[in-house]
């Protein structure tokens, strides 16, 4: 038992000890709606949509099994970046901005997402932000 204990306790020490670690920023997630609150990519009326970084390219997106739409490897940096989301119902742009994380481990954290350009009804639901896109 004491044999089992001393491992135990130098096992902790060595993982508690000298590991790095990182924090990826939150991940962001949209849900698109019409002014019904019905899903358009559930019923088929977005059928087409990409979100590119300014300079930089496409961002990769994930859709979820209920139909929102994740944007992966966004907010690791320290400042902002613009984005412009096209779909074949609207477009319009956004920014992000982040920064370092300041805690136990290196990484980064989103501090605040800005929506520019047109009317869009926009809110954020705990975890997600619901856009409405009419």
């Amino acid at each position: 038992m004491k044999k089992l204990f001393l491992f135990l306790l130098i096992a902790f020490t060595f993982i508690a000890c000298g590991d790095e670690c990182y924090n990826a920023p939150q991940p962001i997630v949209f849900k698109f709606v019409d002014a019904n609150d019905e899903n358009l990519i559930a019923n088929g009326t977005l059928s087409s949509y990409s979100i590119q970084e300014e300079n930089q390219g496409n961002i990769q997106l994930t859709k979820t099994t209920d139909n929102m739409i994740i944007l992966e490897n966004v907010g690791a940096y320290n400042g902002t970046k613009h984005y412009t989301f096209t779909s074949n119902i609207k477009a319009f742009d956004f920014s992000i901005q982040s920064s370092e994380f300041k805690g136990g481990c290196d990484g980064y954290q989103i501090n605040k997402l800005t929506f520019t350009g047109i009317e869009i009804d926009v809110k954020d639901e705990n975890g997600y932000y619901k856009i409405v896109l009419e």
